[in-house]
């Protein structure tokens, strides 16, 4: 990246040869969004050698490093800097083999002012005396998992393997939300679709001013400290990251252009641990909420937008595509709606969590397509792949993948509408041509659940929309 100073490069000799052998070091043009870093080896390495690069870089400036001042954070007392890897950013905060096809396992020595807190997305950390901070990460992770935060940070445990970071002025408020909370969706999670291989799980709060709801970094998870609410109310948000930690995480997309193996795959998960604590009627509610923003995304892209197809094409040099860019409601809701057509097409839900365990197992530290995917789906379901059921007139699975557009296959959600029925009776008195204060006064909303609220809001802008602009 050329926000990436990239000093020297040398290869580092073997046992009995402790030199250094210099290596020279080019950039390359790749793409807008980075540049290829080339450094000549003096010969063709063997197969199955190991060679010890040593590279020496300055960075700090990109756009995957984030500096914030202290009016920036919940405490306005302390700098704080934190790093965002997803999708292809990290390759700004050190050299690295920037895509979700290459795993690898790290160590990191972190070095801060006193009175600051190093924390990472590792499997292990301690502390030193000269507030050095060392971390390990034991299982191999695409570089975009790779995750940093240095600030004011304190902790408080909130389970077995699971605590809380925070600002001091939040830490409090995050440990009375989540408290004994993770553990359990964690259990539910485990249940479903086997171990949980990272050991801890751990939340960081961010600042304020983080723009994301959540990133999925192993071990830590950065969360917005929007999630405070103060009554767990929001508590569920968390599923998702966890699901993370099976679909995403541990079986990953190799190219960005099938994001939907990592956000289907986990927006399944997460209604499926969210369906075993709350029930079938929450859970559905919450997708409707979901369809409901697919179905903005495709009203303001339009639905033959290439970047609504399961399986977007990322040619750099050939298409402006950026990875960056299928970021969007599409691989979230459309890839969730295919893996419920999966579902619906096994008919019975053990024996699709059953696969679900199954794929995790097969694929687990790996980085995979959506034809190693489907390919498993068919030869675990022999019978279904005897039925032609990838070539159903209508429900192709090429269909799904190439075709932008609207899902073929929408699960579905009647058990909600016992939360849905009395937010569209709502939307509909404030829609109506005259308000009937009276009746609109008389609904009582204090024992709604949140999402409730977001589904009656998604009504009433679908029954009277706000005008352009």
């Amino acid at each position: 990246h050329p926000a990436l100073a990239v000093r020297r490069a040398a290869l580092l000799g073997g046992p009995g040869d402790p030199g250094e052998r210099e290596l020279p070091v080019e950039s390359r043009p790749f793409a807008p969004y980075g540049t290829a870093l080339s450094i000549a080896l003096p010969r063709d390495p063997r197969a199955g050698e190991l060679l010890t690069l040593l590279i020496e870089y300055e960075a700090g400036e990109g756009p995957g490093v984030c500096w914030l001042a202290p009016e920036q954070t919940a405490g306005k007392q302390k700098p704080y800097m934190y790093t965002q890897g997803q999708a292809v950013l990290n390759r700004s905060f050190f050299p690295c083999f920037d895509t979700p096809s290459v795993k690898f396992t790290y160590s990191a020595t972190v070095q801060v002012p006193e009175g600051f807190t190093a924390v990472m997305s590792a499997t292990s950390w301690e502390k030193q005396n000269d507030n050095t901070f060392v971390f390990k990460m034991a299982h191999p992770i695409p570089s975009y998992l790779i995750a940093l935060a240095v600030g004011d940070i304190v902790s408080a445990d909130v389970g077995p393997r699971s605590r809380v970071w925070a600002e001091p002025c939040l830490i409090e408020a995050a440990k009375k939300e989540y408290d004994g909370v993770i553990e359990e969706f964690l259990a539910v999670g485990e249940r479903l679709f086997g171990p949980y291989v990272w050991g801890r799980y751990d939340i960081l709060f961010m600042p304020p001013s983080f723009p994301f709801g959540g990133m999925e970094n192993p071990c830590l998870t950065f969360v917005t400290p929007c999630l405070l609410a103060g009554d767990r109310s929001l508590a569920d948000v968390i599923i998702h990251e966890i699901s993370h930690s099976w679909f995403g995480n541990l079986v990953t997309n190799a190219t960005w252009g099938e994001f939907w193996l990592n956000e289907g795959f986990t927006m399944y998960a997460q209604r499926r641990i969210s369906t075993e604590v709350y029930g079938s009627a929450y859970t559905c509610l919450e997708a409707a909420t979901g369809r409901a923003l697919l179905r903005q995304h495709m009203d303001n892209t339009g639905e033959d937008h290439p970047l609504n197809k399961l399986r977007v094409v990322i040619e750099p040099g050939l298409c402006s595509v950026n990875p960056e860019d299928t970021y969007n409601e599409t691989p979230y809701e459309k890839g969730y709606c295919f893996v419920s057509y999966l579902a619906h097409l096994v008919g019975d839900q053990s024996k699709f969590d059953a696969f679900l365990q199954a794929y995790v197992n097969r694929f687990k530290f790996q980085s995979i397509t959506a034809d190693d995917a489907l390919g498993f789906f068919l030869e675990y379901f022999p019978e279904l792949k005897d039925k032609g059921v990838d070539t159903i007139p209508g429900f192709e699975f090429d269909r799904w993948l190439n075709t932008p557009g609207w899902p073929p296959y929408l699960p579905d959600l009647s058990p909600g509408e016992q939360l849905m029925k009395p937010a569209d009776e709502l939307a509909e008195l404030w829609a109506a041509d005259g308000l009937n204060m009276e009746a609109i006064e008389a609904v009582d909303i204090t024992a709604w659940r949140t999402y409730q609220l977001v589904y009656f809001l998604d009504q009433v802008l679908q029954r009277s929309p706000l005008p352009e602009g």
